[in-house]
């Protein structure tokens, strides 16, 4: 495996990735040595943390530095593991069958039997999965070039060419059964998967780079064990919850999450938003996070006080004292989710 290199607390630009807009991501220590970690082991990369702390974008983040493919897979509570290897279009099948009726009859029944044939056969219906394109993008891309079924096919930077790799991101996976997760282990496991309709397996090329695959968890159901024992796992705390600083006051642990904050809105509007107006709007969410918390809710992130930061920079664009009398009106609406915190 070649050198990895991230550089550490430095903002790095994630273009636009499909409905993924522009937007730019900070490595630290900690992130850089866990990605770096599962790629040696080639295990996946689970990461913890509460919603809006960038677990997704650490996914993205991971592919634009190492050039790699993000192949994304969003886990919803019907997903099934399969879904992670192929999809099969059974309904698109079935209306297609009813849509050609009954074979032309005569001299012509035998042709018309082999149209009939060819346009129900299975594989036009068979998309490639998310791992399916990780393990063998080259099979993937045939099959998904002769399939009339169009799943998601993953975007390639410019000058990617399969044997450098992907990132494979499973967002929110503890939404799915247990039997997601368990499959997704033996897929890992065995370095390959059966299709139907299909004489031969998909399996990882051997001049390809092993997928970096990253996994994230809202923490809504908890994952099986051998499931989390088999992977290398990241915790991401914004700095007023990371264990590591619990020994400190908390004034300090505030004021440190306030300093991370204003340095984040730094990085993604730079002088749109004047330092007064992000300091006075993480000195908010500091506040806001500790009534959360008494109230027994879930508090607000990182990913609130961008979305304020962001509102504030279509309101009143390039205005600081526009921006600083708008941030009392609106703050609430972005920090405030839950009728206790009132």
């Amino acid at each position: 495996m070649t050198k990895i290199h991230f550089p550490l607390d430095k903002a790095v630009n994630l273009p636009a990735c499909g409905s993924w807009p522009e937007t730019r991501h900070r490595f630290d220590k900690t992130t850089s040595d866990a990605v770096k970690a599962a790629l040696a082991a080639q295990r996946p990369l689970l990461v913890r943390g509460e919603p809006g702390t960038g677990k997704s974008q650490l996914a993205r983040a991971a592919a634009v530095q190492l050039g790699r493919v993000l192949v994304p897979e969003v886990v919803h509570a019907r997903s099934e593991s399969q879904d992670l290897q192929w999809h099969f279009d059974a309904v698109g099948r079935l209306g297609e069958a009813q849509a050609l009726g009954v074979t032309a009859g005569g001299r012509n029944a035998a042709q018309g039997r082999r149209e009939v044939e060819r346009k129900l056969d299975p594989l036009r219906y068979l998309a490639p999965g998310a791992l399916w394109w990780a393990f063998d993008w080259d099979s993937a891309e045939r099959q998904y070039g002769f399939s009339r079924f169009k799943h998601r096919r993953p975007e390639s930077p410019q000058d990617w060419t399969s044997s450098k790799g992907c990132v494979v991101l499973i967002d929110e996976i503890d939404k799915a059964d247990a039997d997601l997760p368990n499959g997704l282990l033996e897929t890992l496991g065995n370095g390959g998967f059966s299709v139907p309709y299909r004489n031969r397996p998909v399996a990882l090329q051997e001049r390809a780079e092993a997928p970096l695959v990253i996994i994230t968890t809202n923490e809504e159901r908890e994952l099986p064990s051998a499931f989390v024992r088999r992977c290398f796992v990241l915790h991401l705390w914004l700095p007023d919850d990371n264990p590591r600083d619990r020994e400190k006051e908390e004034t300090k642990r505030r004021a440190k999450l306030e300093q991370w904050l204003v340095g984040r809105g730094a990085d993604h509007f730079g002088q749109r938003i004047g330092e007064t107006v992000r300091r006075r709007a993480a000195e908010q969410l500091s506040k806001d996070r500790r009534e959360a918390r008494a109230q027994g809710v879930t508090p607000p992130g990182q990913a609130e006080y961008l979305d304020l930061l962001r509102a504030l920079d279509h309101l009143a664009p390039g205005d600081e004292k526009a921006q600083e009398a708008m941030l009392d009106d609106i703050q609430d609406f972005a920090f405030k989710k839950y009728q206790g915190m009132f």
